[in-house]
This record gives C-alpha cells, structure tokens and sequence, in this order.
C-alpha cells in the first residue's frame, strides 16, 4: 500500500518531488516540452491532491496503482489548474467534500470552479492577465472577455502593464483582479467608481509627490509613477525597499542619476 507521503510526491524532506513535474518530450523525440509548471501552481497540486487523500481515502488511492499514474495525473491536473488562485482551489474542494462521493475528474472539477464563480463569465487571474497585457496599449478599443479585466488592468496601471515584467506586475493584478471580481458577483456597478472615504487634496499626497517629483527630474508621468510605485507600499516594509531598489535599477537602466526618496510625507 502506497504511503501518505507517495500519495502526495513528498520527498523525506517534505519537498515536492521533481519527478511528477519533469519536463517530458511531446512530437519531437529531441524536444522539450514548453509548457513549465511554476512552482505555486506545483505546491497547490500537492495540496489539492493531499486534501483529496484526506476526503476520499481509500477510494483516492484506489485511483493509482503505480507512481507513474500519480506523476502523470498531478502533472494533467497542473496543467489545468495553472491560473486558478489557492483561495478558488480551496472553495472548490471544500464543495466536492459536500457533494462528491469520488474524487472528481478534471472536468468535473472545473465545472465546480465555474459555478463557484457564479457563471459570471470570469477567467482565472493567469488567463485574465495574460489578456490585459495582449490589449494594455489600446485597451479601449479591445472586446474585453469580461469587462472586469479592463478595470483591473485600469487599476494596475497600462503603462505598468505593457513595460514591466510579470514578476512584478502580476502580483499587483491579481490583487486588483480579485477586489473587481468580488464587485461583480456582489452585483455590483463596474461603472461606478469605488468612492473615497477621505480625499486628501493637500499637496503632501501621493499623486501630487509624484507628479511634483517628475517634474523636478524632467522625466514623464509615466516614468515618475513607475519608479515610484513603491511608495504606495506600507513603509517599512521589506516589500517597499524591495521594490525601492528595484525602482532604482530601473531608473539607473533609463541613464537617470537621481536618489529615490523614501517617502513622500
């Protein structure tokens, strides 16, 4: 009988093993394969697989007979999975436990993602984003798969969206894409903006340091907004002094000798 620890790909260091998420030729006998699992989406297979384990029992194990049938299913089941967010993973486990006496096939799991949704036609935060970026230099001329991408990609920034990298902006999107995507299945009114407790007008606020500072440093809008996005961080943070010294890479790389400011209170 296969051991807790076969069944989810856990190594004795309690690490995923490789082996189930190792890149395997299609086609072309010399050829990698180009679609790479992340290393998130990895770790929420695992879990999705150990919670299986857990609900089902032995009907789960009674699944696979061999570790190449484990490798394959949690690599088929990544694939599908890429995208989805651990907080969707989870709803949607939660309800096969409710209503599932087998563990569900794949299809059958994102039938549930879909309901979980609310059939509101919106796509995983991956797919979303991936769409943001194809449309981010015209975005108001694009047929949006659902208007909720274009005010996440609205919120997050276009510039941002169409010059930095995924590492860095995603976050932020998904961020944004998860606040609109409550907003609509709360059935609210995307074309209403979400108002402001407080608007500060004074000149000590963040958008007017900004605009002030790429004035002084004679650079555009743009430029002053991305090198200083990390301001909107919560001081003292590593992630603001991470993004602080990536900023100031950046401005270095743009041929700007200046010193990024710390705050801008």
């Amino acid at each position: 009988m296969k051991t807790p620890a076969q069944i989810i790909g856990k190594s004795a260091s309690g690490l995923p093993q490789p082996s189930w998420t190792s890149r395997t030729p299609t086609g072309d006998p010399g050829a990698a394969e180009t679609t790479v699992i992340n290393n998130e989406t990895k770790t929420l297979i695992n879990m999705l697989f150990a919670r299986f384990m857990a609900i089902y029992g032995h009907k789960f194990k009674s699944c696979f007979e061999t570790q190449d049938e484990i490798r394959i299913a949690k690599r088929e089941w990544a694939l599908s999975m890429q995208g989805y967010s651990e907080a969707e993973l989870v709803s949607a486990i939660n309800r096969c436990k409710e209503t599932l006496a087998w563990m569900p096939t794949i299809s059958e799991f994102i039938t549930i993602l879909n309901e979980q949704s609310g059939d509101f036609g919106l796509p995983p935060a991956k797919i979303a984003y991936e769409e943001v970026c194809r449309y981010a230099d015209h975005p108001t001329q694009h047929e949006w798969t659902h208007i909720a991408l274009y005010h996440a990609g609205k919120a997050t920034g276009w510039f941002r969206l169409r010059s930095e990298t995924e590492d860095r902006v995603f976050p932020d999107f998904r961020y944004n894409y998860q606040v609109i995507c409550r907003r609509v299945r709360a059935g609210e009114d995307l074309s209403v903006d979400v108002p402001v407790a407080l608007e500060d007008k004074s000149d000590n606020t963040l958008v007017a340091f900004i605009q002030s500072w790429g004035e002084e440093q004679n650079i555009t809008p743009e430029q002053a907004s991305t090198l200083l996005f990390y301001l909107t961080k919560p001081a003292g943070t590593e992630v603001r002094e991470r993004f602080r010294q990536a900023s100031q890479q950046r401005a270095e790389s743009w041929g700007l000798s200046v010193q990024l400011p710390d705050d801008y209170q």
